[in-house]
């Protein structure tokens, strides 16, 4: 692989870390604007469907699985997202704890923008139905992104795998924001202060809770992007379109949302 498509690669890991340290910004969007979506989602369950092959010892269906996961970008995407992670819950802790109304308010406008990359993939025309669909979406997203925040609390190694799987689906389902639902869960500044404490049995637990996330949702997803593709890029806009509630710049510290000021 040519060290411009690595370097390229990492970028957009480092951008798709990036999203995943930001309550209200899904790392699932931003690797639909970077064009990575599909294949991620495509190794995802291809990994899933390997592991199953053990429960009957088919080594032949495990080396064919493996085969179709793409390890030229998932690699350098890997070491991109855990750089930018390690960087992010240092240097936008302060930023979002500091400056909160402009942080909300930049990243509300890229996901407005970007918005144009899944209406266009979807269809060039959009039908009623589509629009009903998306509208439909954005609600389901405008009320998960309404959920109070939870009053933090020190979380037992359970508690954090089963926060993880969830909050995987961020990078599963793009409008979902995996940070924020870590803050509904109570669980944002206890892994926040784990990647910057370097709590390793913390990080280790998440991270094998993101992977049994991960490989449930990949799979349903994979077959629904291959069999559904103009459906599930129509619902995808929606949600992406009503996450931006969790983005509105003006809230209360539990998420109300405040008029403009």
């Amino acid at each position: 692989m040519k060290p411009l498509a690595i370097a390229l690669n990492a970028l957009r890991g480092f951008l798709i870390g990036v999203a995943e340290v930001i309550p209200g910004v899904s790392g699932g969007t931003i690797a639909l604007i970077v064009g990575v979506y599909q294949r991620i989602i495509d190794s995802a369950a291809a990994f899933t469907k390997g592991i199953l092959q053990l429960r009957t010892l088919n080594t032949a269906g495990l080396k064919s699985e493996f085969k179709k996961i793409d390890l030229a970008l998932l690699l350098p995407l890997g070491i991109g997202m855990l750089s930018a992670i390690v960087l992010a819950a240092a240097a936008l802790e302060p930023l979002l704890e500091n400056e909160p109304e402009i942080m909300r308010g930049l990243f509300f406008g890229m996901i407005l923008v970007s918005l144009y990359v899944p209406f266009k993939m979807a269809s060039s025309i959009w039908r009623p139905r589509d629009f009903v669909l998306a509208l439909g979406a954005a609600a389901v997203a405008f009320s998960l992104m309404s959920i109070p925040r939870a009053a933090e609390f020190e979380p037992s190694l359970f508690v954090v795998f089963l926060g993880a799987t969830v909050a995987i689906c961020a990078l599963v389902l793009p409008g979902v924001s995996g940070s924020f639902l870590l803050l509904a869960l109570g669980l944002y500044a206890p892994t926040i202060a784990a990647v910057n404490d370097r709590n390793w049995l913390y990080l280790l637990v998440f991270v094998l809770g993101a992977i049994v996330g991960l490989g449930a949702f990949s799979t349903l997803l994979s077959w629904l992007l291959e069999n559904k593709r103009r459906l599930t890029l129509v619902i995808m806009t929606g949600l992406m379109l009503g996450s931006l509630r969790a983005l509105w710049p003006w809230q209360e510290d539990q998420g109300g949302l405040l008029p403009a000021s």
